[in-house]
């Protein structure tokens, strides 16, 4: 039998970068209610589409890596729109492995109520509360965002904010006054990335100076420095 509550757009059977210090599978859940304009996975944006991959093929894979993988990261899209997620952590869980879950913040009841099912999550933190809807095109997103990272901190669940940095759309006084308001929020994992242009979701926003010398991603706390160490 067919699992509908779970729609998957594509896996990655191993990865060393998308949970911290493990070896990890990721599956890219299909559907997001935002539409940010730098998106450059905009194939993962509808619910429904390209969603062909049949649940029981993830855990087929992850019978087959037992003893290989240590982790299994909930990716997007956004995880949380997915109803059967819950369902699915357990079952990974019960194989044995860790896992991971990257997510924007959508869904702070949601993620609330999953953490404590959670080892680690990737919180994408976009902009200020205030400029959120000019970025992702929902009225209340920036809301919902600093709710799950407030649920997030005080959860004790190991994390990484990861701030995405655009000059048009987080030019340096932006930037500042956002990681003010993050470290006041108590969150202290912050890792600024560059954003890539190529096949964004908005063609119209251009490419974008890197504001740091350096790797591609940032902490936080190494900013505005001549340069930042290499971070993969």
């Amino acid at each position: 039998m067919r699992t509908t509550a779970m729609q998957i757009g594509g896996i990655t059977p191993l990865t060393t970068i998308d949970f911290p210090g493990e070896l990890a599978a990721v599956v890219y859940c299909q559907g997001c209610p935002w539409r940010c304009r730098y998106c450059h996975n905009g194939h993962l944006l509808p619910r429904g589409l390209n969603a062909d991959i049949d649940w029981r093929e993830v855990t087929g894979l992850l019978q087959r890596r037992l003893g290989l993988l240590d982790a299994v990261v909930f990716s997007g899209g956004e995880p949380m729109v997915q109803r059967g997620l819950p369902a699915a952590v357990g079952e990974v869980r019960a194989l044995g492995f860790k896992v991971g879950l990257h997510t924007a913040g959508c869904y702070p009841e949601r993620l609330d109520e999953l953490l404590p099912a959670i080892d680690w999550v990737g919180l994408d933190i976009k902009a200020l509360p205030e400029d959120y809807p000019a970025l992702t095109g929902v009225p209340g997103s920036g809301e919902r965002a600093f709710e799950s990272l407030r649920y997030l901190v005080e959860s004790g669940v190991a994390y990484e904010v990861r701030v995405t940095v655009h000059e048009a759309l987080l030019p340096t006084d932006k930037l500042q006054r956002l990681l003010d308001l993050l470290r006041e929020a108590g969150a202290g994992q912050i890792m600024l990335q560059h954003c890539r242009t190529g096949n964004i979701l908005d063609s119209t926003l251009g490419a974008s100076a890197q504001p740091w010398a350096g790797g591609a991603r940032c902490p936080a706390d190494q900013w505005p420095v001549a340069g930042c160490a290499a971070v993969d």
